[in-house]
Order: structure tokens, then sequence, then C-alpha cells
């Protein structure tokens, strides 16, 4: 069955998992240009992708609407709970969503997911649980690792690779 859907943890996976704030208070966040051209590139190939988050931030907001990501959802709590909802609301099922995660509060939904990822540096007890660790570390490619991955594995590296040939 072919994953539809792509959902992303962000601190520790779209990012390095450090919070830095400004003298100002200004929380600041920085996302890997790979990463990005990875997911914008799933969504032009006609599929999803989903941001579940634990903290609540107007950067993951910026990003994930510069990436075309239309299901955004912070301050997430009970993680597992939300990726059901969303599957349901979505009609797809559980087969056809990969995730991504780095530590204890995605260990719900990854363990519902068709294929579940891991960033290398993520917590032990994620890396094991998962079904591939990836060779990159959170923010710093993981997820392009993810989405070439399910590229390769759904034979559409060709397909990804004429998006661009173009451009």
């Amino acid at each position: 069955m072919a994953i539809r859907l792509i959902v992303l943890d962000v601190d520790g996976c779209l990012t390095d998992g450090r919070i830095v704030y400004s003298e100002g208070g200004e929380e600041l966040k920085a996302f890997d240009v790979k990463d990005g051209l990875a997911i914008a590139s799933w969504i032009r190939l006609g599929r999803e992708a989903a941001i579940i988050t634990g903290r609540k931030s107007g950067i993951v907001e910026r990003r994930a609407k510069e990436l075309g990501i239309r299901h955004l959802y912070q301050g997430v709590r009970q993680k597992r709970e939300r990726f059901l909802s969303l599957l349901e609301e979505l009609g797809l099922k559980s087969e056809e969503v990969a995730v991504i995660g780095d530590d204890l509060n995605d260990y719900g939904m990854l363990q519902e997911a068709g294929i579940s990822y891991a960033p290398a540096d993520a917590v032990e007890a994620i890396r094991i649980a998962v079904d591939e660790v990836l060779p990159a570390k959170g923010g710093r490619g993981a997820v392009r690792a993810m989405v070439e991955d399910l590229l390769d594995r759904e034979g559409l590296r060709g397909e990804f690779l004429r998006l661009w040939s173009a451009a």
C-alpha cells in the first residue's frame, strides 16, 4: 500500500531540537533547506504532509505555510490521538502513513504508523522502536532521508527528479 501522508515532529526532527531565545525573548529555530525541498516535492507529487508538535510557535506556522503543509497541529499533548483523528479526517489507513519522531512523546504515533522513522540522534527508546533509523540527525537532513527512502520504496525517485529537471 502506498504512503499517502508523512507526519513530522518539529523539535528534534525538522530542527536539531535546540530552542534558542533572543535577548528580547523571541524564540528562534533553524530548518534545513534540504528537508524543506523534499517536503515540498513530496507534496508536488500529490502526497500529503502534516506536522504534529507539542510546542506552539509562529515560526513553525510560517515554515509549514512556506512548504505547503496544510495539516498543522501545535501544542498537542496527546500526539497519538491527534494522529488517529487526522487519519480519520483524511480517510487514510495507518499503512498509508509514515511518521518521523525523536522522543518519547512521539512514541504513540510512531507505533500507529505504517512506517516509522527516527533521526540518528533520537533517544534510544525511539531508535529501538522504529522501523528505520535514519543516517542524518534531526534538523540536519533527517526528513530528507526519510522522504528519499519513501521515494525509493515506491519507485518514485525518477518522478521526484523530473520535478526539478526543467527548473
